[in-house]
């Protein structure tokens, strides 16, 4: 039972794809890949649900596992991926609608989403870093013929560019496994749990504090290329911007957080071999760095959708800030961010991909009196830029919030004042071009679209929207399984 309740995650959309290449996209298909997200939805409650009341457990040798903070994770990314492939259908049929789409490239879409789902999902109920590893490798090789699908010289100049960085970082990440795989064994670790995280951190004090020094700073700046953190961030920008939007979704919204996963649990391994100090300086400066680059950038940004990539860079820094204070609050916090910055993200990506097919441009000095002309998409856009600037109600005001008090608590003052300082400047940037974009005149002088089938296509994106903010205001349902998903290392290195 538990191997079967830990394979349906990667086995519900590995079949779907299976089920997606033999038929192709067709009416009968159209949905099955929200329904296969929804499983993974539903797989991750279950897990969650088992691993809060039980404790965390294996299967399959070992090769899987489940804790508390799998089964979050399961869920955001089971929730964001609904969002995404919920407005597919309409996604691919403005490509067609502008002469760009096909059956063989929808085809491929959808297999190549499918594949991207369960190596994601993969990646979090791995039961050792090495098969991590794998797993964050795979989404690389299927996310670069995403970002490539339209096939245009942009984007397959971004893919080109989204492969060799992030493999640079993945190799870094390997070389660090590596060394810390030998650390292991020389501590006297078995093959077989010598990569296992809980195995490493209750063996911490053996391991060589130079060689998991060396690891560590290797699987921070390795796994953090993937992350979105600086410097090797320049990818996301360019493979965001020429993604299909609900691709560009699943990777700003599930895929930077499910990297930053494997740091937050490689946090416990390095406090409790080589106490709070090392990492914590790593993380702060990726954290500062990021959120330098990210604001500084969106300043001066045109295009819409790279303005949403480099507010992704602004959300990651935050939660390395996080990380790097690193109490139970700080830790809760980050997840929470996690969860709000996945699903507002994932509807700002997808809404920006109709104001694309509705505009036929990305540039946002072409872009005027959208709330004129398109009321409820215009609505959709702008909600879902106030997720992630943080306002309440919604979760990103709580999370931000709760960053910010155990970074202070933590003694990181200065860095924390610099830190949303720097957010600061994000937020008048981003906010200033939005408003560009959905206030004055309407150009064309067109009529309003049609609010009842306007509100029929933003149905999924509004549902999300309205998640975000209950979470925000009610501690039920996540409280108690942040609390308990929470990566805290404690002295002795249990959990």
């Amino acid at each position: 039972m538990n191997t079967v309740l830990l394979l349906a995650p990667v086995a519900v959309p590995a079949l779907a794809a299976l089920a997606y290449l033999l038929t192709g996209w067709r009416p009968g298909t159209t949905h099955l890949g929200t329904v296969s997200a929804l499983l993974v939805f539903t797989t991750g409650i279950l897990l969650a649900v088992r691993t809060v009341r039980d404790g965390a457990f294996d299967a399959a040798a070992g090769w899987l596992s489940a804790d508390p903070l799998a089964g979050f994770l399961l869920i955001v990314i089971g929730a964001v991926a609904a969002v995404a492939c919920a407005a597919s259908p309409g996604y691919l049929a403005g490509e067609r609608a502008d002469g760009h789409g096909d059956p063989g490239s929808e085809r491929r879409y959808a297999v190549l989403v499918q594949a991207f789902l369960a190596a994601m999902a993969l990646a979090v109920v791995a039961g050792n870093l090495g098969l991590t590893w794998v797993a964050i490798e795979a989404t690389t090789t299927v996310t670069a013929f995403l970002v490539g699908h339209k096939r245009s010289r942009a984007a397959v100049e971004a893919a080109w560019k989204y492969v060799v960085i992030c493999s640079v970082g993945i190799a870094l990440a390997l070389l660090g496994i590596v060394i810390l795989y030998a650390a292991a064994r020389h501590a006297g670790l078995s093959e077989s749990s010598a990569l296992d995280f809980d195995a490493l951190t209750s063996h911490a004090k053996q391991l060589d504090p130079a060689a998991t020094r060396m690891a560590v700073a290797l699987i921070v700046l390795g796994f953090g290329a993937k992350a979105g953190l600086a410097p090797l961030h320049s990818w996301l920008p360019d493979a965001h911007s020429q993604a299909p939007a609900p691709v560009s979704a699943l990777m700003s919204g599930v895929l930077l957080s499910v990297s930053f996963s494997v740091i937050l649990r490689t946090r416990q391994v390095a406090d409790a071999a080589l106490g709070t100090g090392f990492i914590r300086i790593l993380l702060l400066i990726a954290a500062l760095a990021t959120l330098t680059v990210a604001a500084l950038l969106l300043i001066g940004q045109r295009d819409y959708k790279r303005m949403l990539a480099y507010s992704s860079m602004e959300h990651m820094g935050l939660m390395a800030l996080g990380a790097a204070a690193g109490s139970r609050l700080a830790m809760s916090a980050v997840l929470l961010h996690i969860a709000g910055h996945g699903l507002g993200k994932s509807v700002a990506f997808c809404a920006s991909g109709q104001i694309l097919h509705a505009e036929h441009t990305s540039q946002i000095d072409s872009v005027r009196g959208l709330a004129a002309r398109t009321p409820v998409l215009a609505g959709t856009f702008g909600a879902a830029v106030l997720v992630l600037l943080g306002f309440p109600p919604f979760s990103l005001f709580a999370s931000e919030l709760g960053i910010a008090r155990a970074g202070f608590a933590a003694g990181l003052g200065w860095p924390t004042a610099a830190a949303f300082t720097l957010m600061l400047v994000a937020f008048a940037a981003l906010a200033a071009h939005t408003l560009r974009m959905l206030t004055g005149p309407d150009p064309l002088q067109g009529s309003p679209a049609a609010t009842a089938a306007a509100l029929r296509t933003q149905a999924p994106l509004i549902s999300a929207l309205l998640v975000v903010a209950v979470i925000g205001v009610a501690a039920w349902p996540l409280a108690h399984l942040l609390s308990a998903a929470a990566p805290i290392s404690f002295p002795g290195g249990t959990r």
